[in-house]
């Protein structure tokens, strides 16, 4: 690109069946300009995700601006972490189908985290990227998960106590223990009560001889200490804690809560 066409300007779109949100980026100062997210309530009803999609671009100015980059983000939970020494991306779909349903007919994807030597293997949306591809011609795309790990691998440099994370979000959570820049486990879960999330919890670090009364447990996402979900994990987790965003805020002027809710995002 020609410098005098650079526009300094990233747009990162996460998107899931139940809403999109987006953030812009200035890339000059590394800051976010603008945020904004968009919630689905009638996904169900027949209605086609794409036309959902439509309305938040003529809703949003934004969307429709010139970007030197676009990151789609695809956030569910049909992922999975594999090590690049057992990786071949011919078999993209065996390595999901110990922890989703898997069809013939779907599309794998893949993202490299080189500095780990692990790869993600996930389903993306492909009618979402058709739709983007609609709208911005190219852009690249990379799963929620792949950012969320690499950023907590990035923090864990040398931490050797083997920690907990677990990014909660409405109806599914992720949990990764992580240890001094090693994933050692890495879930998805699907919860519906506060009971099913300190199961979880407590059954994986049992896994991993994990003692609830030593190992820090660190909460991410949609999440705060009022929440009933905060309340079990304290009542049975000794150390408990909101993941510390304040790094993260230095480059933008959103609430601490934000900032946890929208890590992945912030973080893209």
């Amino acid at each position: 690109m020609d410098i005098t066409e650079k526009k300094y300007k990233k747009l990162s779109i996460q998107v899931s069946l139940t809403g999109l949100s987006f953030c812009c980026f200035d890339t000059l100062n590394n800051t976010i300009t603008s945020f904004n997210e968009m919630q689905f309530a009638a996904v169900d009803k027949g209605i086609k995700i794409e036309d959902l999609f439509s309305n938040a671009f003529q809703d949003y100015p934004e969307l429709k601006e010139s970007y030197d980059e676009v990151l789609v983000i695809h956030n569910n939970n049909l992922s999975t972490f594999v090590p690049t020494p057992l990786f071949d991306e011919n078999y993209l779909g065996s390595y999901l189908q110990y922890n989703t349903k898997v069809f013939e007919t779907d599309f794998f994807a893949f993202d490299e985290i080189s500095n780990y030597e692990i790869n993600a293997v996930y389903i993306p949306y492909v009618n979402m990227n058709n739709f983007f591809i609609d709208q911005f011609g190219t852009f690249e795309y990379r799963h929620a998960n792949s950012i969320l790990v690499t950023k907590l691998l990035d923090a864990s440099k040398n931490i050797d106590d083997k920690k907990m994370m677990v990014h909660f979000k409405p109806g599914h959570f992720e949990i990764v223990v992580i240890q001094n820049q090693k994933l050692l486990l890495f879930n998805s879960f699907e919860y519906q009560t506060p009971e099913d999330f300190i199961y979880y919890i407590l059954f994986t670090a049992e896994q991993l001889n994990l003692n609830p009364e030593k190992f820090p447990l660190e909460l991410i996402g949609n999440i705060n200490t009022e929440s009933d979900f905060y309340k079990i994990a304290y009542k049975y987790v000794r150390n408990v804690s909101l993941i510390d965003v304040e790094d993260l805020r230095w480059n933008n002027y959103f609430s601490e809560a934000e900032n946890r809710n929208h890590f992945i995002l912030f973080n893209s």
